[in-house]
């Protein structure tokens, strides 16, 4: 059983927070870091996925929906994002059957969590939408076929972070590594014997643009760099946005 968890989701191909997160010391000492989904759909897809492999035995790649639509653009399915469709066209064969057999969700047994479950979206969905504020009877739907045993769910997808407790269940988004709502830089969490903190990497949004134009070949790099790495869209203009979606299996 491990004793110390980093959980890293939603870097969507952006390399240079994703380094900045994995250079943390809490991350650099965890025995596991697991990453809940939505790993390469962005301007860095390549690069994304050998950073994470590279890491071996100690990490733990979930299923995100962009994953999973990844590897069916590949196969000729349509889209209506042009950088995940841009991303799945430069995929080596290797990367698309990484991506193809990825699990969702997985559960894995932390020393002072017992067994915790990660996901994306939701348990039952990596589509599912739901909100930290999100109703009582959404999150017990949500949850209705959790085993009773397993009182900890990580989940990720609408990249902001919390924690909450729902009827004696703790719940954790750890946001997103690439993708923040509401604030600059790598968020992610930290499970420690028993303990779960948010944590939050800073970074120089500027240098992070500048490289990633410098090195991805994504058509709009410029622009999409600037409105995600500088966090243009806030918490709650993305709860505007998602509330209306909880529960529809609606792609974040």
């Amino acid at each position: 059983m491990v004793s110390r968890v980093a959980v890293l989701s939603d870097v969507h191909g952006v390399l240079p927070v994703l380094e900045a997160v994995l250079a943390e010391p809490d991350v650099a000492a965890a025995d596991l870091v697991v990453v809940t989904g939505d790993h390469m759909a962005g301007p860095m897809p390549v690069e994304t996925l050998d950073a994470l492999t590279a890491l071996g035995d100690r990490v733990v790649m979930v299923r995100g929906n962009a994953d999973r639509e990844a590897v069916e653009i590949t196969e000729g399915s349509t889209n209506p994002h042009p950088e995940s469709v841009w991303a799945a066209g430069q995929l080596r064969k290797d990367q698309v059957a990484l991506l193809r057999d990825l699990p969702h969700p997985v559960t894995i047994p932390v020393e002072g969590f017992g067994p915790v479950l990660f996901c994306h979206g939701s348990p039952r969905d990596d589509d599912e939408v739901i909100l930290v504020d999100s109703s009582v009877a959404s999150w017990t739907a949500v949850l209705s076929g959790v085993p009773e045993d397993v009182r900890t769910i990580v989940c990720g997808h609408t990249h902001m972070p919390f924690i909450r407790l729902l009827d004696r269940r703790t719940v954790i988004n750890p946001g997103s590594v690439g993708m923040p709502y509401g604030k600059v830089g790598g968020a992610w969490a930290l499970l420690d014997r028993g303990q779960a903190s948010l944590r939050h990497t800073p970074i120089d949004p500027e240098a992070v643009c500048e490289r990633i134009v410098a090195e991805s070949m994504y058509p709009d790099r410029a622009a999409w760099a600037d409105e995600y790495v500088h966090s243009r869209n806030s918490d709650l203009d993305a709860l505007a946005a998602f509330t209306p979606r909880v529960g529809d299996g609606s792609d974040a």
